[in-house]
């Protein structure tokens, strides 16, 4: 018995929407290679650029990259599991569970990477005793 058309068609998509995840996954690979490679340029020559803007935007193509990996299998599986093609949408999914959770360490990093940290509190703004009873505070 062969499958119907609208198998057929309902296995495209999968199979376009395959190629379309592994295309922006390996597209952002390369943009995260590009960037590291810029960071290495710049910190070898002389370019005086800005470590942390590098950095900034390398988080940002990480963090896309992890969220690109681990959620393109998902859309996959959800598109699979309308189009009634249940193992074929059980395989994305474990790959999206597999795919997260190895990925899961790296995303963490590029978050935390992108959150600035907190300030650092300034000095002491009143008088302090200090040992000995001296009491001489800043301006008089």
């Amino acid at each position: 018995m062969e499958p119907s058309p609208a198998t057929h068609r309902r296995a495209g998509t999968v199979a376009l929407l395959t190629v379309l995840w592994l295309l922006a996954a390996l597209v952002l690979l390369g943009w995260t290679f590009a960037i590291g490679i810029q960071g290495w340029a710049d910190q070898h020559g002389s370019g005086g650029a800005d470590p942390a803007g590098a950095s900034r935007r390398g988080s940002w193509v990480l963090l896309a990259l992890y969220l690109t990996a681990a959620g393109g299998p998902v859309v996959i599986a959800v598109v699979a599991f309308a189009g009634r093609l249940v193992r074929t949408g059980a395989v994305y999914l474990a790959l999206a569970l597999l795919l997260g959770a190895f990925g899961m360490p790296f995303g963490e990093a590029a978050a935390r990477d992108l959150v600035p940290p907190p300030p650092v509190p300034s000095g002491p703004g009143g008088c302090q005793e200090h040992s000995g009873g001296d009491t001489r505070c800043p301006g008089g």
